[in-house]
């Protein structure tokens, strides 16, 4: 069989790719050895929101409770969290097959691997094409020591797949996955002790994040470790003992490894087609996303982003590229993040971090949100929204609060725009929001930051 474009992987940049050949006219096939939506929608995002989602009302009774407006408990049944997610992830890959079928993506349901010469093995049949992306993804990672055995030493998939809560939980990583994960299961019942082996959690964040989320996590009665590291996971008489490199040890019933992920290249036969890795084999990709002549490489397997949107992006790209449409190189932007929970974390654009490594003057505007009605109606007002400026330009934007994730896109639009303070007035922000913290964040006064030390 003949194609113009053969896609290796249905995550996120696979199916936007192969929705965009169809539509253009090209002939596409799409392979996939597991299930459509690849680890987004089956195994991380998608789940991992149905069960913060479904849980939230933990949350928002503790907060009216503390303000003494209400009483009473909130319980759940875990198997029944378990078949709704099963329910809702198999619609979507349904809805997805459907849309591809009707937009004319032949479609292998068969590990693929490349043959050489302009090929594509899919389980027994042979597809030559003209160009190939490959978009398998990435899997979750652990050190050597630290294996999970998925009873007792979970990956995130297997956590999100548990159908009894634990009595206690030991999370190892306090990046999104940890964070999300371990919210949940405390919101459950479980007791929860974070462990992070750098000096803070969220250690990607602000430090003014990281600090604004510990304090809200002791809140909750989270035990947590920062600076120290698991130097082992033994089982002692039906309990897990997470040894520290403190001399320390954690008596757990379950443990979450969320350690970083690794990539999905085993098995490919990428050196058939000359296509180089690095580290521990993220495929290796130029200026236009490229591999080899012919081949490219999108999402976490090119190890340049590993957010499911960013997949998408990178697809968009190549298939401009593919087309003739774009001759300009992939830009890097920084993706837009969220860490979502009770305090959900964004950050747009450039860091304190970052622009004091670049050597740029900058300054910050920040406000609380304390003074928000929206916050305030939710009892939840910790938190606060910063910017930071350079030449009078927003060049990144963070914060931490109670529904910030739905401020993440205006956030990036701001920042790609490098919005000045003029361009804030020609807006007009709805009130009562919580864009208008935003709004308030970007019209208070800057203060300029020292960076010396970082």
């Amino acid at each position: 069989m003949k194609y113009d474009l053969v896609i290796i992987g249905g995550g996120p940049g696979g199916y936007q790719a192969a929705l965009k050949a169809a539509e253009n006219n090209l002939k596409t096939a799409l392979v996939e050895g597991g299930q459509i939506g690849g680890t987004c929608l089956n195994r991380g995002c998608i789940p991992t929101k149905l069960f913060l989602g479904a849980t939230s009302v933990v949350a928002e009774l503790e907060s009216q409770k503390r303000l003494r407006l209400a009483k009473g408990s909130a319980d759940f049944d875990l198997c029944s969290l378990q078949n709704r997610k099963k329910t809702i992830i198999s619609s979507t890959r349904k809805h997805m097959l459907s849309k591809l079928e009707k937009s004319g993506v032949d479609i292998f349901l068969e590990q693929g691997r490349l043959g050489g010469e302009g090929t594509v093995i899919a389980g027994d049949s042979r597809l030559n094409c003209r160009h190939i992306i490959i978009a398998t993804g990435s899997r979750s990672g652990f050190f050597p020591g630290m294996e999970p055995d998925h009873e007792s030493i979970l990956t995130s998939t297997d956590a999100l797949e548990l159908r009894d809560v634990p009595s206690t939980l030991t999370v190892v990583g306090a990046g999104p996955v940890g964070l999300e994960i371990g919210q949940i299961f405390s919101r459950l019942g479980a007791r929860v002790t974070l462990v992070e082996a750098m000096e803070r959690v969220a250690p990607l964040e602000d430090e003014d994040v990281s600090k604004e989320l510990t304090r809200y996590l002791k809140r909750e009665k989270w035990d947590i470790r920062i600076g120290v590291k698991v130097t082992g996971i033994e089982r002692e008489s039906g309990t897990l003992k997470v040894r520290l490199d403190s001399n320390q040890n954690i008596d757990s019933e379950k443990c979450l490894l969320a350690l970083g992920r690794l990539p999905n290249a085993e098995g490919l036969n990428l050196e058939s087609s000359g296509i180089k890795t690095y580290g521990p084999g993220w495929v290796r990709t130029d200026e236009n996303l490229m591999a080899a002549p012919g081949f490219y490489a999108i999402g976490d397997i090119n190890g340049r982003s590993m957010y499911a949107h960013s997949a998408a992006h990178q697809a968009d790209f190549v298939l401009e590229h593919i087309l003739g449409s774009s001759n300009e190189p992939y830009f890097d932007k920084l993706a837009p993040a969220c860490i979502y929970g009770s305090m959900e974390i964004i950050r747009a654009g450039q860091t304190r971090r970052e622009l004091s490594i670049k050597n740029v003057p900058f300054g910050v505007s920040k406000v609380t949100l304390a003074g928000n009605a929206i916050a305030q109606g939710h009892g939840q007002i910790q938190g606060f929204i910063k910017v930071f400026w350079s030449d009078q330009r927003v060049m990144g934007i963070t914060g931490i609060g109670h529904g910030l994730s739905g401020l993440i896109t205006l956030a990036q639009v701001i920042v790609d725009q490098k919005w000045s303070r003029d361009e804030v007035k020609k807006h007009i922000f709805a009130h009562p929001t919580l864009d208008e913290a935003l709004k308030e964040a970007l019209i208070a006064p800057v203060e300029v930051e020292s960076h010396e030390g970082l």
